[in-house]
C-alpha cells in the first residue's frame, strides 16, 4: 500500500548537498509535516508515495533552499539610500535615518517585501540583525518563511526602537523567557552589533545573556581596516583580538564579514569553532575588500554566505553572493581558491553548519526539514546542463528560481508567490518611502 504524503516533487535532478555531493537525475524528493522522508528516483519514489500535492520539476534542478547568513532585512526601506560611500559614511547616512524612519510599521512593510524578494531569489531562510525584531518575526510566521532573529544591542544616540542600552538586557531577558522553544530548524538569536558600538563590558554581558539561553550570538567583526583601526585604538587588541580576549568567542559565535584578519585571528577562530558570513558583494561595494575566505577555509572555519542589508549590497541575491564568492577570490591567480562547488555548500549546508542548524537544514536528506528550490534549467543561458554546480555558481540568476518550498509549505509556484501579497508589499513600501523622503526634507 502507498504512503500519505505531503508532497512530493518529481522528475528533476536532485542536487542533495550532502556529504558526498550526490545528484540523483530524473530523482524526487518525498516530504511529510514539513520533513524530508525520503530522496531517490522518481519511479520509486512514485510507487512508495500517494501525495496530496505534487510539483513536476522535469527540466529543472532541485536543491536545498539558500540561506542568508548575514542580513538586515528591513533595510530595503532605506535601498538606493547610500551608494558609493566608504563603511563609515553608509553608516553616518544610515544611523541618521534609521532613527527618523523606522517603526515597528515601517519594518513590517519592509520586512514584507524583503521575504518577497527572498523567496523569489530562492531564499529560504535568514539571519537578520535589526530594530523591531518582533515585526520581521510576525510578517516571516504569516509567510511561511524561515527566520532567524532576536533582539539587537547597539549602544548608540537615540536608537530607533528607543530603548536604551541600560534596559535592553531586561527587555532582551524577557523575549528571550516568553519565547517557545524553537523547532527544528530554528534556535534563538541574540545581536551585539560590533565592538566599536558596545564596550567590552557591555559585550561581556550580552554575550552571557545568550549562552544562558543557548542562542546564537551574531556580530559584526573586522569588517574594514577602519573599524579594527578605531577598536585597536580605544582598546589596544583588534576586534577579533578583542572578543578573544574575553572568551567571547565559540561555537556559537557567528562573526559578519571577517574581512580584515590576521594569521593569528584565523587561527584562533578555528580553535574556538567560530564560524563566518561571508558578505562578498557588500565588501566590494564598500570598499571593504576581501576577506580571507581560502585561508580561513584551510584553517578548518565554517563560512556561510549573506548578502547583508540592501542598502549596502542593493540585492537580497544569495546566487549572486554565491557567483561573487567562486569568481573574487580567484583574483590572486589561483581559479581553484574558492570553486563552484564550495560556493555553492556555503549557501546551502556551511551557512546551516554556522547557524548551528545543519542537522535539520542545508541539504536534501532524510530527516532533515523539507527547505527546498526548483531551478528552471531551460533558459538559454543554462543550457547545455553539463554540471549542476557550474550552473548555479556561474550562470544560474535569481530569476531562474521557479519553486520555493520552506518547511515542506509551497511559497512559490510557477514563479507565483502563494503567501505574500507582493503587489502590496511593494506599493506600501512606495507609499512609505514616499513620505519618509517628503519627512525628512520637510515638505
Amino acid at each position: 500500500m502507498d504512503t500519505a504524503i505531503d508532497l512530493l516533487i518529481h522528475g528533476g535532478d536532485v542536487l542533495t548537498v550532502d556529504p558526498a555531493g550526490t545528484v540523483v537525475p530524473d530523482g524526487a524528493v518525498a516530504v511529510h509535516d514539513g520533513e524530508i522522508l525520503a530522496v531517490g528516483p522518481a519511479p520509486d519514489l512514485a510507487a512508495t508515495y500517494t501525495a496530496c500535492e505534487e510539483i513536476d520539476a522535469t527540466g529543472c534542478l532541485v536543491l536545498p533552499g539558500l540561506i542568508n547568513t548575514h542580513t538586515h532585512l528591513a533595510m530595503t526601506l532605506l535601498r538606493g539610500r547610500a551608494d558609493d560611500v566608504t563603511l563609515q559614511g553608509f553608516l553616518d547616512k544610515v544611523l541618521m535615518r534609521e532613527s527618523k524612519l523606522l517603526t515597528p510599521r515601517s519594518a513590517a512593510d519592509a520586512v514584507r517585501l524583503a521575504v518577497a524578494e527572498s523567496i523569489r531569489a530562492g531564499v529560504t531562510s535568514a539571519l537578520d540583525m535589526y530594530w523591531f525584531h518582533e515585526a520581521a518575526e510576525t510578517v516571516a510566521r504569516e509567510a511561511g518563511w524561515r527566520l532567524h532573529t532576536g533582539p539587537t544591542f547597539m549602544d548608540v544616540p537615540d536608537p530607533a526602537d528607543g530603548i536604551a542600552y541600560e534596559d535592553r538586557l531586561a527587555w532582551a531577558r524577557r523575549h528571550l523567557t516568553a519565547r517557545k522553544p524553537p523547532g527544528p530548524g530554528g534556535r534563538q538569536v541574540l545581536f551585539a552589533h560590533s565592538a566599536y558600538t558596545l564596550t567590552p563590558r557591555q559585550l561581556t554581558e550580552v554575550f552571557s545573556l545568550a549562552r544562558e539561553f543557548d542562542a546564537l550570538i551574531h556580530i559584526h567583526a573586522a569588517e574594514n581596516a577602519a573599524e579594527v583601526s578605531t577598536v585597536e585604538t580605544r582598546y589596544r587588541k583588534r576586534p577579533v583580538e578583542l572578543l578573544d580576549s574575553l572568551g567571547l568567542l565559540g561555537p556559537d559565535v557567528l562573526l559578519a564579514h571577517a574581512v580584515d584578519l590576521t594569521g593569528p585571528e584565523i587561527a584562533a577562530l578555528a580553535r574556538t569553532g567560530t564560524s563566518v558570513a561571508h558578505c562578498p558583494v557588500s565588501n566590494l561595494k564598500l570598499g571593504c575588500g576581501i576577506a580571507p575566505v581560502p585561508q580561513l577555509l584551510r584553517a578548518g572555519v565554517t563560512v556561510g554566505l549573506g548578502t547583508d542589508g540592501a542598502v549596502s549590497s542593493n540585492t537580497l541575491d544569495v546566487l549572486g553572493a554565491v557567483r561573487q564568492a567562486a569568481l573574487v577570490h580567484k583574483a590572486g591567480g589561483d581559479p581553484t581558491a574558492v570553486g563552484a562547488e564550495q560556493a555553492l555548500r556555503m549557501a546551502t549546508v556551511e551557512g546551516a553548519r554556522a547557524l548551528g542548524l545543519a542537522d535539520h537544514l542545508g541539504s536534501l536528506e532524510a530527516g532533515k526539514r523539507a527547505d527546498l528550490i526548483v531551478l528552471d534549467l531551460r533558459a538559454p543561458h543554462l543550457q547545455p546542463p553539463h554540471d549542476p554546480w557550474s550552473a548555479l555558481a556561474y550562470a544560474a540568476r535569481a530569476d531562474d528560481v521557479r519553486d520555493t518550498v520552506v518547511d515542506g509549505r509551497v511559497l512559490m509556484r510557477d514563479r507565483v508567490l502563494t503567501t505574500v501579497d507582493e503587489v502590496a508589499a511593494r506599493i506600501a513600501l512606495a507609499e512609505r518611502s514616499t513620505g519618509d523622503a517628503a519627512r525628512e526634507t520637510g515638505t
